[in-house]
This record gives C-alpha cells, structure tokens and sequence, in this order.
C-alpha cells in the first residue's frame, strides 16, 4: 500500500513590486489625458441626460406648474396615476396595443420585403428604393398624407374599395379602425428595418443554402433552419427597438388625432374616443396643457421604468437565444 502524496502547496505570494514616483506620474498623466478625451462626452452626458433626468425624478414628488416654486407631496402623484386619473388606463391600453400587434406586424412585413427584394434578380435597386423612400418621409407629412388618403368619404382609398363593393370603414375617425390605420402607416414606413434585415440576408452564406438543398430540404425549411437562426440577433435588435419606439410613441398618432378630428376641447388627445391616445400624449397633455408638470414628471418616470424593464428582459432573452430556439 502506497502512502498518500502529501497535498501540493500553494505557490508564496509575492508582494507588489512598489512603484516609482516617476511610474505613477506617468499613470496619473495618462488618466488625466483619457478623462480629457473623454470630457465633452461627459459634460454633454451630465448636462443632457443625467441632470434632466434626476430634474424629472425630484419634480416628479412634487406639486409643480414650472412657474412658482415646486410643492413637496410626496407619492401623491403616482397614487393618483394608479387610483384615480382614468386616461392613464386608456393610454395603456392603447400603448400595449401597439406594442403587442404593430411592433410584430412592422417586424414581420419588413422581413417580408427584404426577403423579396433579396430574391430579385432584375431591377433589385429600384425596387429597394421605392421600399426605403416611405422611411425618408418627415413624420408629420406622412400621416397627414396618410389621413387624407384613408379619408372615408374622399379618401381614394374607400373609393376603390367602393368600386370593388365593399364599404370601407372609417379609419382615423372610427374608435375601432384608428389603431389599425396607424398600423398601416407604421408599415408603410418600415423602409429602414427593410434594409437592415435585407443586408442580414444578404450576409447569409450561401454554402448553408446549397448544404440544405443537397439534404432535401424545401424553401420553407430553409427559412426556419438556416435564414431564421442566422438572422436572430439582428432579428431581436428590430424587435427591441420596435418596443422602445411604440412605448414612446407620440407624433403620428397626436397628428392623425387633430387632423381626423379637428380642433376639440376635449382633454383626451386620442380621437376619436381616445382610441389613439398612447402615454407620450398623455404625458404631453398633462404637462403642456394643463400644466401639472409634477404630474407629467411621474409619468414620464414610470414610461421611463417601464421602457428598461422591456430593454431588460429582451436583451437577457436575446443573450439566451440559440439557433436551435430561433429554429424552434
């Protein structure tokens, strides 16, 4: 019977050579020449961001109008956002909506077009132009174009639809129709997301395609086995962004609401009915129009809270995210 091997020792610490004056001067100057670099990153970041933001959170405990001096009232303002202002559930509503069914029509009709425009042969470039100007279109003169057009007694577009039988709805002016008409203007307008998914295509391998042809695989499972797991980052990239914008979403659907609906005196900016009043109006209703800039702070701190909470479990879900599960 052999004897045990005693237990290997661990090698000696050795101390910390010490440092020169001269070594740590020249580290010092070489932090002072990086924060030198880095300083108009850092006073735009403090100036821009940090300190409106912090500004946001304080007036947000307050009774402000952003005339006299601000009112300390505590949580007053997020117990009356949760328990008594009743356009904070409706925008909401509206928001998730957006979220939910607009952000994957967008993601998906993009995805769509690049996919024919990758296949072109002939007149690729023209194409993929006419899909991107749409993008390049200011905001507000695309949905007030866009109003015009889906207008339901001069718009042309009930007036083909008259010309096949069918009785258009009203669009921007039905309470059930105008959300599904921003959906259409959003993908009208998703020239840019076209282009991204059309050069992640196009940086598909094509020994991957020809390797799934050899084994029998049809154009269906090709999509889901080679072009779906090799697009999945920039997949999820879209999707994140997507989210973002729809949470912040304000100018279309402001535009659309005052130009389908006209001047009104209502509170509500989301004609008709508030069908298209989203949480950015709500926040610029409340501190621009009413000037309870106290309040409009609590809400735009809990947009704020919200829009990393999605940021969050997207980017944790896309660092998870394997080919098989793309595939899957």
């Amino acid at each position: 019977m052999t004897p045990a091997s005693p237990a290997p020792t661990p090698p000696a610490r050795t101390a910390p050579a010490p440092t020169s004056p001269a070594l740590r001067a020249k580290r010092r100057r070489h932090r002072l020449r990086v924060l030198l670099f880095l300083s108009p990153w850092l006073v735009g970041f403090a100036v821009f961001l940090l300190y409106p933001l912090g500004t946001t959170v304080y007036l947000s405990f307050t009774n402000s109008n952003m005339i006299s001096p601000a009112q300390w009232v505590g949580l007053r303002n997020y117990r009356f956002m949760f328990g008594e202002d009743p356009f904070v559930w409706q925008s909401i509503r509206n928001t998730g909506w957006l979220v939910v069914i607009m952000v994957p029509a967008q993601v998906l009709f993009a995805l769509g077009v690049a996919m024919l425009t990758a296949r072109l042969k002939s007149g690729a470039g023209v194409f993929r132009t006419l899909f991107y100007l749409p993008a390049l279109a200011p905001p507000v003169a695309a949905t007030v174009a866009f109003v015009c057009m889906f207008n339901p007694a001069t718009g042309p577009v009930n007036q083909v639809l008259r010309l096949l039988g069918i009785d258009g709805p009203l669009w921007f002016n039905a309470d059930a129709w105008s959300k599904p008409a921003l959906t259409l203007l959003a993908l009208w307008g998703s020239g840019s997301a076209m282009v991204i998914f059309l050069a992640a295509l196009l940086d598909v391998p094509a020994e991957l395609y020809e390797a799934a042809a050899l084994d029998g695989a049809n154009p269906w499972q090709r999509f889901r086995w080679v072009t779906l797991p090799t697009i999945s980052p920039v997949l999820m990239f879209s999707m994140v962004t997507g989210v973002i914008a729809a949470l912040q979403y304000f100018t279309q659907a402001m535009v659309a609401a005052q130009t389908a609906g006209g001047t009104r005196n209502e509170v509500s900016f989301g004609y008709p009915g508030g069908s298209s009043l989203t949480f950015s109006q709500w926040i610029y209703a409340t501190g621009f129009t009413q000037f309870h800039m106290g309040y409009a702070c609590a809400l735009a701190v809990v947009l704020f809270a919200v829009s990393m909470l999605f940021t969050v479990l997207l980017l944790r879900r896309a660092s998870g995210f394997t080919p098989q599960e793309a595939a899957a």
